[in-house]
Order: structure tokens, then C-alpha cells, then sequence
């Protein structure tokens, strides 16, 4: 599989990477359902049989559960170890509630919590979730920069932040990466972000790049009908009720046919749409069976022509 260089450190990541955010469960407020944890592990050995060389949690995830999972898939793994990253920023409590909280005294104690969950001695990346509480960005990103002169990180990232809020974390300790939602359907960073992005060497990760699965071709009115109550998609997300259902599901249409023309999957292209930018260093993909991972994984490897790009652009406005 292809690799990019992930802005200014000396690390190449494959073009996809290993979301484990469904890893988590659906017992918390975010989560995507019921879950078995096998069928997870067996999606992180295939990720990584298939040439993906990182992967992305969040100590959030099922409330540290994906993090625990992801240790017990790479105990059973043989052969060499992914970078691994993770972030900080979201707590809960006893009952469950989370919160946002950025203090250098939280961060540390999340990144202990995120070693011992993960059983590593060093975390490769660890990114501050969200930009939130804003008068703690300073604090925490600082408290990031501790740890890794204290060698507990060894990169330091962020997640969800604008332009602004990247330029207050500059200014404290280079950032590596940022990773932002990108998609066919969520387009906010082309304008600003990623010219940032690429004028300090600055890595973007992205998240999302199926739109939560709208862009695998494969949901439909019926899917989402179905699916799991638990799964914050059909009781939260904007997206997957009408009348945007039914306008992208309208769009989704049209991009099959091209799919079809360059013999790829809707997956494909669109992980291959979110990389024609030479700012993204890699697209997370998240995947909850071995097979999504299997068949995304190529979209990776995948060029697309300035034609088939117009054309899409056509469709997309």
C-alpha cells in the first residue's frame, strides 16, 4: 500500500488507516451499537494483513473499551507492531457522563490511563480531541508537549481545530498532524484548513472520509431504518434523516455509476476523492468486519483522473 509522509516528522503512514471508533461499543452516548469484540480484533489482523500500518482510537471510545480491545488485538498479532494513536480531552464519570477538560493535571492522568489501557510504554500520536474548553487549548496542548520531552509521546496532534486554534498551539509546540472530518459530503477544510495545513508542514489525518458509511453505497431508508437504537447515527447524526437522506442518497446514485466505470467500489472512491489532495497524509477508515477494511484498503492505491474529478464535482454542487 501507498505511504505519505505525516508533515514534519520522519514517519510514513499507509494511505488508509484503521479507525476503531465502532470498536467502542454502543454502551455510551456515541457509540455505533452492539459490538463483538472478536469480530473486532479480527478486523484490526486484517487491516494490518493487508499492508495498513497505523491505527487511530480514542480513549473516549466505548469509554476506553476500544483502547483495551485494540491491546488484546496487537498481544495476538505477530508481526510488526503499528503506529498507534490516540487522543485526550474527553472524560467521563461514574454514571457515564463525559465532559470536555483540558488541564494539564486531566491530560496526564489520561495519557496514564491510555498506556496501561493500551500496553505500551510510548504512545505514537496523541491528540487532543477537541478544542474544548477553549480557554484550556494552551494548557493542554502544552501539557502534550510535556509529555513528549518526558518521552511518554513521541508525536503531538489535534483533532476538530480551526485555523485559529491551530495557530494558539503553534505557537506553544509544533504540531504534527491534525485530523479533521473530511468527505464528498463534509467539505469545511479545503478552504482554509488544509492550505494552513500545508504551509507549516502540518500532516491532516482525516476522519470520516465515508461519511459514517453514507459514502459505502451500501445504506439505504431501509438501513437506517434498522438500524441498532444504540447507534448515535439514527438518533443523532443530521445526516441519516430526511429530507438530507434522501438528497445525498440522490447524489450516492450517480456516484456508483462512476464507480462502476473505473471498475472500483463507491468505497474506493471515495477514499480515493479525499487523497487527490496532496495535503492529506491518510484517510481513516473505520471498520467493524474484517471485510469493510478488506475492501476499502485499495481505494488507498487508487488515482483519479482531472475528469473523473470534474465530473464528480458536478454531481457533489
Amino acid at each position: 500500500m501507498r505511504t505519505r509522509n505525516m508533515g514534519r516528522s520522519n514517519e510514513t503512514l499507509t494511505t488508509v488507516g484503521l479507525g476503531t471508533w465502532a470498536h467502542g461499543g454502543g454502551e455510551w452516548k456515541f457509540g455505533w451499537g452492539r459490538q463483538d469484540d472478536a469480530e473486532s480484533i479480527r478486523a484490526i489482523h486484517a487491516a494490518l494483513d493487508t499492508g495498513i500500518n497505523w491505527i487511530d482510537t480514542a480513549a473516549v471510545y466505548g469509554l476506553g473499551h476500544s483502547e483495551e480491545v485494540l491491546a488484546r488485538a496487537l498481544k495476538e498479532w505477530s508481526g510488526a507492531k503499528p503506529f498507534v494513536a490516540t487522543k485526550c480531552g474527553l472524560v467521563w464519570d461514574a454514571e457515564r457522563n463525559i465532559s470536555s477538560r483540558l488541564s494539564a493535571e486531566s491530560v496526564r492522568a489520561e495519557c496514564e490511563a491510555s498506556l496501561k489501557r493500551l500496553d505500551l510504554e510510548v504512545i505514537d500520536l496523541y491528540q487532543i480531541h477537541w478544542p474544548k474548553p477553549e480557554d484550556e487549548i494552551e494548557e493542554g496542548w502544552g501539557t502534550v508537549a510535556e509529555l513528549i520531552r518526558e518521552g511518554k509521546v513521541r508525536y503531538g496532534g489535534v483533532s476538530n481545530f480551526d485555523v485559529a486554534q491551530l495557530k494558539r498551539a503553534q505557537a506553544i509546540h509544533p504540531i504534527t498532524s491534525l485530523q479533521p472530518p473530511y468527505s464528498m459530503l463534509e467539505r469545511d477544510i479545503e478552504e482554509e484548513i488544509l492550505p494552513w495545513c500545508a504551509e507549516h508542514d502540518v500532516g491532516v489525518i482525516v476522519y470520516s472520509p465515508l461519511q459514517k458509511g453514507l459514502l459505502t453505497g451500501k445504506i439505504t431508508r431501509d438501513y437506517v431504518e434498522a438500524m441498532d437504537d444504540a447507534d448515535h447515527r439514527k438518533t443523532i447524526d443530521p445526516m441519516f434523516r430526511e429530507p438530507e437522506l434522501s438528497r445525498i442518497l440522490e447524489k450516492i446514485e450517480r456516484l456508483k455509476t462512476i464507480a462502476e466505470q473505473l471498475s472500483i467500489t463507491v468505497t474506493q472512491l471515495a477514499i480515493a476523492w479525499v487523497l487527490r489532495r496532496p495535503e492529506v497524509t491518510s484517510a481513516i477508515v473505520g471498520a467493524r468486519r474484517p471485510d469493510q477494511i478488506q475492501g476499502a484498503a485499495p481505494g488507498g492505491d487508487v488515482d483519479l483522473s482531472e475528469d473523473t474529478i470534474a465530473e464528480i464535482e458536478r454531481i457533489l454542487s
